[in-house]
């Protein structure tokens, strides 16, 4: 079967740096591996919140052409919008969603709805952080509020992603056994760097930070 795969990151610095592209990628090439081959690739750099993207509409438009499927590694990664999620669902363009294989269409919005309310979450916690700071005198500009909400969101983001790499039961194991489990499969930090104890620590503190 031909797919064509589709990428999204949410920030120039993830493209550039293969933040969240790399495990997108690793995700599609194992899925395929038992299920057809990628005719072309698609990358976008924008929010999940905004569904007008240039390269998706290649990729759709190529799918479409091809009798290819639309292959995605994460629901989340495509959009966070149950609307759009849906929208596509009812095309003529048949979606394939590498870590969810055989999710059924009821399935898929329920992990859509899901995605939705992670991101409206994502946004209440931003703005929790942000009022704390101010609370502690630290002023923030523009351009420091859009950088913080930045980089917490990544963060968020990258712990999530981490969570495919681990055992079932990792929450009971401790940090330096997860570090090195991490670094034994050649996973890096967002850094590009090796995992310690206090590094797994902050990460799955950025995971459960109310």
């Amino acid at each position: 079967m031909d797919f064509v795969a589709y990428y999204r990151v949410s920030t120039k610095r993830q493209g550039r740096s293969g933040l969240g592209l790399d495990a997108q990628r690793a995700s599609i090439n194992a899925f395929t591996k038992d299920h057809g081959r990628v005719i072309a690739e698609f990358t976008d750099i924008t929010s999940g919140r905004k569904d007008e993207r240039t390269e998706l509409n290649k990729a759709i438009k190529l799918a479409r052409s091809t009798g290819a499927r639309l292959l995605i590694a994460k629901l989340d990664r495509f959009s966070r919008r149950v609307s759009f999620i849906a929208r596509m669902m009812e095309s003529d363009v048949r979606l394939a969603i590498a870590e969810m294989p055989n999710a059924t269409e009821f399935q898929l919005h329920i992990f859509a709805a899901l995605a939705q309310e992670e991101r409206r979450l994502i946004s209440e916690r931003t703005k929790r952080a942000l009022m704390q700071a101010k609370a502690k005198g630290i002023l923030l500009g523009s351009n420091g509020r859009a950088l913080a909400a930045r980089n917490k969101a990544e963060a968020l983001e990258f712990a999530q992603s981490l969570s495919r790499h681990l055992p079932d039961g990792w929450r009971n194991m401790s940090y330096s056994a997860l570090a090195k489990l991490l670094n034994a499969q050649g996973v890096k930090t967002r850094g590009g760097g090796k995992f310690y104890a206090q590094t797994v620590k902050n990460y799955m503190t950025a995971l459960h930070q109310p």
